[in-house]
């Protein structure tokens, strides 16, 4: 939700305004929720991952959230990517309270939009990840789960009627490994009344899972749920051509948040590599199409900011 329209809005009106600031410029989006958090001092290392804090320390979410405001970000994504049904109540966290906290999530990002009192308008996109990332068992990034179409759609419909209940101005369906989940999501989406992005995790000119981009994204060309497309937890050079790809075939504006390049180890639970991730790389982006354009993992509040610089410029 935009920091000055708050929830009296009219039905309706936040989608419009979203899908408004995308045609109008560019927008920063923030970076990797978790990296702020650990980068506080927050243990994150089990299953539920910053999800966990929504139930155990709701307050540093939200000042999570604030840091990336305050570096320039204009969007936000909530801390319910590895928020689910299943995985809170693997917890012991029963399906009343996970309900309320998925909406907490949501209210959690309108907080430190308010607190930031910006004069630009500030946006919240609510967080979907992959049904891998309930797995926590670096799945996501291989996709491929034994699921069918149904069983996808069955388990991501719940936790979306409960976020776009909340009232983002958008769902990011995020970091989707291949098309089977693509269209369960698109097919979950349907009738919410809030607008989506649908972001997939690639590698080369392929989703992870190894299917074309081109085919990827055609997926999303007609979905009229679907406001923008792109890529997210990614390495940045595979950005560019991603980028390209998913303007051409959908017509759609385009999301690009990458991670640092570093790699994850599912096993020890730890990033290995060096960043790759240079702000110089934001123009390219924008070259080729991208509209919403911040990090994923390991990309902090200081990335954001010579995002925004570079955006700026433009």
């Amino acid at each position: 939700m935009t920091s000055d329209s708050a929830d009296d809005s009219p039905d309706g009106a936040c989608a419009r305004s979203f899908a408004g600031a995308l045609a109008a410029g560019p927008l920063v989006l923030d970076g990797g929720l978790s990296n702020q958090l650990e980068a506080a001092g927050h243990d994150l290392g089990d299953a539920l991952w910053s999800a966990r804090l929504l139930a155990d320390d709701p307050e540093s979410i939200t000042r999570a959230h604030l840091a990336y405001v305050e570096a320039g970000a204009d969007v936000v994504i909530t801390s319910s990517y590895q928020a689910t049904f299943e995985g809170f109540a693997r917890h012991g966290i029963g399906r009343e309270r996970a309900a309320e906290l998925l909406a907490l999530s949501v209210e959690s990002a309108r907080e430190a939009a308010r607190r930031a009192q910006a004069s630009r308008p500030l946006w919240v996109a609510a967080s979907a990840g992959p049904y891998g990332a309930m797995l926590a068992d670096g799945s996501e990034y291989r996709g491929r789960y034994g699921l069918d179409v149904a069983e996808l759609e069955r388990f991501h419909r719940p936790r979306l009627e409960v976020l776009a209940a909340a009232r983002p101005d958008v769902l990011a369906l995020e970091t989707v490994p291949d098309t089977d989940e693509a269209v369960a999501l698109l097919r979950a989406v349907r009738g919410l009344g809030v607008p989506a992005w649908l972001s997939y995790t690639v590698a080369g000119d392929r989703t992870r899972a190894g299917q074309p981009l081109e085919e990827a994204f055609a997926l999303a060309a007609d979905a009229e749920e679907v406001i923008a497309v792109g890529v997210n937890c990614c390495a940045p050079g595979d950005v560019s051509g991603a980028v390209e790809t998913a303007a051409r075939v959908t017509g759609k504006p385009v999301v690009a948040y990458p991670n640092s390049g570093e790699r994850w180890d599912a096993e020890s639970r730890s990033w290995r590599g060096r960043s790759l991730f240079a702000a110089g790389l934001v123009r390219e982006w924008r070259e080729r199409g991208a509209r919403v354009i911040g990090g994923c993992c390991r990309v902090g509040p200081e990335a954001v900011t010579s995002i925004a610089r570079v955006l700026s410029r433009e």
